[in-house]
C-alpha cells in the first residue's frame, strides 16, 4: 500500500526539534519504518496553511505530548531514499529547530518506542539517523546564542 509520502511528486517539507531541558536533549526511537529502531528528533510533515513554528509545536505535541518553545532554526537535513530500480521512494527536506522544553514528559505511542533525555555527548553510543549529533550540536550552539 502506498501513501502520499511514498514516491512523491516533489520533496516533502518537514520539521524536527532538538528540545533541551537542563542541558539534555530529547531523542526518540522510531517504532516504524522508514527509521525503524533509530534514535532521532521528534517531528514530522508541515501541513498546508501551517507556519513552521505551528508545525513543530503540533508535531512534538502529537508525538511526545510535550509542550515546547521553538527558539531558532538550527539547520536542515535532506533524506532521499531510492528503491531497487533507482526511483525516488521518499524525499524529505527537514528543517531542524532548537527548542526549549516547557512542560510534560514524553509519552510513547505507535510511532515511538523509547524516549530519552541525554547529554549530547551520549548520542555517540546510539544508532541514530544520519547527522543527528551534528544538528543537536548546532541547536545547542544556537540556543546559547539566543539565551
Amino acid at each position: 500500500m502506498s501513501d502520499s509520502r511514498t514516491y512523491p511528486q516533489r520533496p516533502i517539507l518537514a520539521v524536527s526539534a532538538a528540545i533541551f531541558r537542563n542541558g539534555k536533549v530529547l531523542v526518540v526511537r522510531r517504532a516504524r519504518a522508514p527509521a525503524l529502531t533509530l534514535y532521532t528528533l521528534p517531528g514530522g510533515a508541515v501541513e498546508a496553511g501551517e507556519t513552521l513554528s505551528e508545525a513543530i509545536v503540533r508535531e512534538v505535541r502529537e508525538e511526545t505530548a510535550l509542550e515546547i518553545a521553538p527558539a531558532t532554526l538550527a539547520g536542515h537535513r535532506e533524506v532521499i531514499a531510492r528503491d531497487a530500480q533507482g526511483r525516488v521512494e521518499r524525499h524529505f527536506v527537514i528543517l531542524c529547530f532548537a527548542a526549549r522544553w516547557l512542560a510534560g514528559e514524553p509519552v510513547l505511542n505507535d510511532e515511538l518506542d523509547d524516549a530519552r533525555w541525554l547529554d549530547p555527548a551520549e548520542l555517540a553510543g546510539l544508532r541514530t539517523t544520519e547527522g543527528l549529533a551534528e544538528i543537536v550540536a548546532a541547536a545547542m550552539a544556537r540556543l546559547t546564542q539566543t539565551a
